[in-house]
């Protein structure tokens, strides 16, 4: 078959699947399959390509992380944190509004993943928030966009998988998404505060240096997951993939014997639930990966590439078409199954305009963080949804302004460069 065909075949039928709600690994892998055996390959090259794909040392960061973040949820570091940001911030206007992000921004920190971010945080502060008077669609919408933050703010499972697919430096990445996490979440904390002026939601709390000061001290054992993190990496000390297990351990330990809310009633939830988000990313990983393999083995890659290589003839536009393909793709598909698809396609172009690898990843992961609280997909949003027990469109009816500031930082991101390479520079990496 020729390029054109297989491009038509394969993404036709990865959009029909989609828009009839079929499983995303179902999605991409079905397509798959039935264009390798139409083009004569065995199904041990399927199994073959799938295999290869999650074959990596690098990303045995996934499960450390995974494991690691749901450690902190049920140890109590979650809570500590709340606590933290509440001193922080709850007495500005739209009090425990701006708690959640700055809660988010710091979970994001210890987990790497935008569903836990939305789970652990929302589940703490949506239903304390509705029995202090807030709307819940207007929390759950917040929440929703703020726990996009759970991949932009290092350790990040996403930019894990930038770096491997595109052989980038994951501690540069790393690094480089501290200061893009900041810029969204103060664009989404000044819309709150317009929401709230609008809303006429007024700060309930008051700010004393005595209640920041405990909340700090209790917080410090979490606080310090990312400075081991980065600090080891960066130090040398150990690799991304080692962080993780490091960070895994030091979440039981915390968990366990400094905060003693880890116990062996609920390990088995802990690691029950690890072992099922690792699952279900790893399987879209395998999936994902042999999608993207025959996309470079039948030119399909190099075919759209010289397409909007011909549409976008100098940098700022091809960044302008590469965010709406990011857009268009974190509409429909998870966040790591777009970067294994959308790189080996875009990045070459990127390149070959002048863009710099990591902050081209950053635009990926900054994208592809929105798209995880745009439907028709929205992870983010079905969780935020589910706690807040309110209906699903309602939540997303309420989530729009925070969207659409959500857009605008990704803006300012993407054309101001300095943003996502001033901290990696600075430390001469």
């Amino acid at each position: 078959m020729s390029s054109l065909t297989v491009t038509l075949i394969l993404f036709s039928l990865l959009l029909l699947l989609l828009f009839l709600n079929v499983p995303l690994v179902v999605s991409i892998g079905l397509p798959t399959a039935l264009i390798m055996l139409g083009s004569g390959m065995k199904v041990a090259t399927l199994a073959q390509r799938t295999y290869a794909s999650v074959d990596s040392f690098t990303l045995m960061a996934i499960p450390f992380f995974m494991l690691a973040g749901k450690l902190m949820e049920v140890g109590g570091m979650s809570k500590r944190i709340v606590r933290l940001a509440d001193c922080l911030v709850g007495w500005m206007a739209g009090g425990l509004a701006h708690v959640i992000v700055v809660a988010s921004a710091f979970f994001g920190a210890l987990s790497g993943s935008a569903a836990a971010t939305t789970a652990a945080i929302g589940s703490t502060l949506i239903p304390e928030m509705k029995k202090r008077g807030y709307p819940a669609d207007f929390v759950a919408g917040i929440q929703a966009v703020a726990g996009a933050l759970g991949v932009i703010i290092p350790p990040s499972i996403t930019m894990i998988m930038y770096g491997v697919c595109s052989s980038t430096s994951i501690g540069k990445l790393f690094m480089a998404g501290i200061v893009p996490g900041i810029v969204l979440a103060l664009f989404l904390m000044v819309t709150i505060a317009y929401q709230a002026k609008k809303r006429k939601i007024s700060q309930m709390n008051t700010f004393t240096f005595k209640e920041l000061g405990t909340a700090f001290l209790d917080a410090i054992p979490a606080l310090l997951v990312p400075t081991i993190i980065l600090g080891g990496i960066y130090g040398g000390i150990f690799t991304p993939t080692e962080a993780g297990a490091v960070a895994a351990t030091y979440g039981f330990l915390a968990g366990a014997f400094w905060y003693k809310e880890i116990n062996l009633q609920n390990i088995g939830n802990i690691m029950g639930g690890a072992i099922v988000n690792t699952v279900l990313v790893m399987i879209v990983v395998g999936a994902s990966g042999a999608f993207s393999w025959l996309l470079t083995s039948a030119g399909v890659s190099s075919l759209l590439g010289k397409a909007i290589s011909a549409i976008a003839g100098n940098k700022y536009i091809f960044l302008l078409v590469a965010n709406l393909i990011f857009i268009f793709i974190g509409m429909f598909i998870e966040s790591v199954a777009g970067i294994l698809i959308v790189t080996p396609i875009l990045l070459p172009i990127a390149t070959s305009l002048g863009v710099d690898p990591v902050h081209f990843g950053i635009i990926m992961v900054v994208n592809l963080a929105l798209g995880l609280t745009t439907p028709p997909v929205g992870e983010n949003q079905y969780i935020a949804a589910a706690i807040a027990e309110i209906p699903f469109e309602e939540e997303v009816k309420a989530s729009i302004p925070f969207l659409i500031a959500g857009f605008v930082a990704l803006a300012v991101i993407t054309y101001v460069e300095p943003l996502s390479l001033w901290l990696p520079g600075i430390l001469g990496m």
